[in-house]
């Protein structure tokens, strides 16, 4: 071995003793954060209110069952999502990472009336917010929605509906069965979400974990400010 080698070779081996701490952190956090729990930035209003832009939600990837790290493959499963679970899944017609409630289980029949649900022919309740509760909400342009509480079943989370919106096909769906091993998502703010009705059926193993809170908060729309309040807030 040449001088200039053997040295290269010694700053090499320093080098890895100095940081090998670092580096080993850094792959454990990887693997970390790809099959055991997560935090991802939440880009659109879709799940608005119960999920703002600038929300960072923690999402535990050990909900349901566990996965061979940066795959989709499960080794062991122990749960499925319920109904209201709020999940992460990568979209089936783009591979855009998303995030949505659970509305549909396998086998359930499912049908959207002018935004109002229908599951197994149980037809959702819709209870208005009141004026307090409206203005307790972090929505921009309130005046322009109607703020609902939607209960069926366990499902129990605030929707929102856009005043000025006519009526489209974009609300009314179904009567559609799901199919096995499959889901259907809908976003909270349901005129402006693309969820079932844009993508599709989302499969099981595509849900990659539940999400159970929202770790913090910043307001893009002002100078990236921190929402406080929203830090380790849970999840309705």
């Amino acid at each position: 071995m040449t001088e200039l080698a053997k040295s290269a070779d010694d700053r090499l081996t320093r080098l890895w003793k100095e940081w090998r701490g670092f580096v080993l952190f850094i792959a454990v956090m990887v693997v970390f954060r790809s099959a055991i729990a997560d935090w991802n930035q939440v880009p659109s209003g879709s799940m608005k209110p119960s999920i703002l832009i600038g929300d960072r939600i923690v999402v535990d990837k050990l909900a349901y069952d566990l996965r061979i790290p940066f795959t989709l493959i499960r080794l062991a499963r122990w749960g499925q999502p319920e109904r209201g679970d709020v999940v992460t899944f990568p979209s089936p017609r783009d591979e855009t990472l998303y995030v949505k409630r659970v509305i549909g289980l396998p086998g359930d029949i499912v049908e959207l009336r002018s935004n109002h649900l229908i599951v197994n022919g149980e037809a959702a309740v819709y209870t208005e917010l009141s004026d307090a509760e409206v203005a307790a909400l972090e929505v921009e342009n309130k005046p322009l929605y109607r703020f609902y509480r939607e209960q069926i079943g366990a499902l129990n989370h605030i929707v929102m509906l856009r005043r000025d919106r006519a009526e489209t096909s974009y609300q009314s769906f179904g009567p559609i069965e799901v199919p096995a091993d499959h889901y259907l998502m809908l976003g909270d703010n349901r005129d402006d979400s693309g969820d079932y009705r844009v993508i599709g059926w989302v499969d099981r193993d595509r849900i990659l974990g539940r999400a159970h809170a929202i770790a913090f908060s910043l307001d893009y729309d002002h100078h990236y400010a921190p929402r406080m309040d929203r830090f380790f807030e849970a999840l309705p």
